[in-house]
């Protein structure tokens, strides 16, 4: 540490987000099989012949959606979800085709090992914070076991906000009984990092497990 540079306070709990932090995610492999199904369309085309999209290409029109904070807040059901992106991209994926396809974003590789989440709760309070759907949060809690270190997991679709609002940060830091000086927050987005900051949080924007771990060592939890 540098002459005169400040060093963080021990929080009494860490809040992590989980994808790209603690869930590596595999955008190219979740969308291959909707990519396959989806074929684009326009007004001006005089061919309306099938012409197959990159899995990257279909994630940014999905991402456009009208009613993508809808699903990710929670305003519509994964049934309504499913029927909604049938309709626009003329898809015949069936509901179950289509959740497969929709959890193959989630790599069973972790990020961080679970030993650091162990080690981090016996001095600590654990929380995930996340953007996300009905669909990955029922795939997070059923196949994954890194949960069973945080008794306080705060999704977006359940609670009807998402990141960036301080509706999100204000639940974790209820549900932890902590002030916001006392938590830490872990993002691999920066504007999340920014507005946790912003509600007096401490806040960490997540590269490498190494940094990570230097940054915790800071604080005296590693």
């Amino acid at each position: 540490m540098s002459v005169g540079e400040h060093m963080p306070s021990t929080p009494k709990a860490v809040i992590f987000d989980i994808g790209r932090v603690i869930v590596r995610l595999d955008l190219k492999r979740a969308l291959a099989p909707i990519a396959a199904a989806m074929h684009t369309s326009t007004d001006t085309s005089t061919d309306q012949s099938a012409k197959h999209l990159s899995p990257e290409k279909s994630w940014e029109l999905i991402r456009a959606d009208r009613h993508w904070q809808d699903w990710q807040e929670g305003r519509i059901t994964s049934a309504e979800w499913h029927r909604h992106l049938m309709r626009r991209f003329k898809l015949s994926l069936s509901y179950g085709e289509f959740r497969d396809a929709w959890n193959l974003v989630l790599d069973p590789e972790l990020i961080l090992a679970e030993s650091l989440f162990g080690q981090l709760g016996a001095r600590c309070q654990l929380a995930l914070l996340s953007n996300t759907d009905p669909i990955h949060v029922e795939c997070l809690e059923e196949r994954f076991t890194f949960g069973r270190y945080f008794p306080v997991r705060i999704y977006s679709c359940r609670i009807g906000a998402s990141k960036p609002s301080p509706v999100v940060y204000r639940a974790a830091l209820e549900l932890l009984g902590v002030a916001a000086h006392e938590a830490l927050y872990v993002d691999d987005i920066q504007e999340f990092v920014d507005a946790a900051r912003q509600l007096g949080l401490d806040a960490i924007r997540f590269e490498t497990r190494h940094l990570l771990e230097v940054e915790l060592c800071r604080r005296q939890l590693f």
